[in-house]
C-alpha cells in the first residue's frame, strides 16, 4: 500500500524537490498554499503531511492546528529555514508536530523522518483499530452478562418435568399454579 504524502510549500521549487525525492514510494500530493491543502485534506486520506512554516496566507503552525480536526490522525512534519522558537515548542507540546526539519535539508535524512513518521502512522492507526474493537468487546460482554443475569433470574422458575416438555410456576401469593 503506497501512503498518501501531502506537501505544503509556497515555493514551487521546493514543491518540485519534495515531489520527486518522495514520488517512487509514495503517493503525493502537493499545494501551493495552506488553502488548498485543507481542501485536499477535505476530499483526501492523508498519512502524513509535511508543510512549509512561512507562507503568506497562513503558517505551517496555523495549518497544522486546522488539520487535527480533518485528520486526526495524520502525522504532521513542519519545514523552516527560520527559527521560530517558542512557535515550534507550542506546536511540539500540543502534538501538532511529529517533528521539526530545517532548510536546507538533506534527503537521506528526510526520507529517515518520513519513514518514522509513517510507522508512528501506522502504531496510531492499529492503537485507534484496537481501542474500538476492544470498545465493541466490551459492549459484547456487557451484553452477555446482562444475558446470564436474566436467566439466572428465571431459571429457578422453570421446572423441567420430563423431556420435551417443561412446566414454569407462577406463585400469586398464597399458592402454586403449574402453567403448561
Amino acid at each position: 500500500m503506497k501512503y498518501k504524502i501531502l506537501v505544503v510549500d509556497d515555493e514551487p521549487a521546493n514543491l518540485r524537490a519534495l515531489h520527486r525525492l518522495f514520488r517512487v514510494d509514495y503517493d503525493v500530493l502537493t499545494a501551493a498554499s495552506a488553502g488548498e491543502a485543507l481542501e485536499l485534506l477535505n476530499h483526501r486520506d492523508v498519512a502524513l503531511l509535511i508543510t512549509d512554516q512561512r507562507m503568506p496566507d497562513m503558517t505551517g503552525i496555523e495549518l497544522l492546528k486546522k488539520t487535527v480536526i480533518l485528520r486526526p490522525r495524520m502525522v504532521r512534519i513542519i519545514l523552516t529555514g527560520y527559527t521560530e522558537v517558542d512557535a515550534l515548542v507550542e506546536a511540539i507540546n500540543c502534538g501538532y508536530v511529529y517533528r521539526y526539519v530545517t532548510k536546507p535539508w538533506t534527503n537521506e535524512e528526510l526520507r529517515l523522518t518520513v519513514t518514522r513518521a509513517l510507522e508512528h502512522y501506522e502504531t496510531n492507526k492499529k492503537r485507534s483499530e484496537l481501542e474500538s474493537a476492544n470498545t465493541r468487546l466490551v459492549a459484547r460482554l456487557r451484553e452477555i452478562q446482562e444475558l446470564t443475569e436474566l436467566e439466572d433470574d428465571w431459571l429457578p422458575l422453570v421446572a423441567t418435568t420430563g423431556p420435551g416438555t417443561a412446566s414454569i410456576e407462577v406463585s400469586t401469593g398464597s399458592r402454586s399454579d403449574p402453567v403448561s
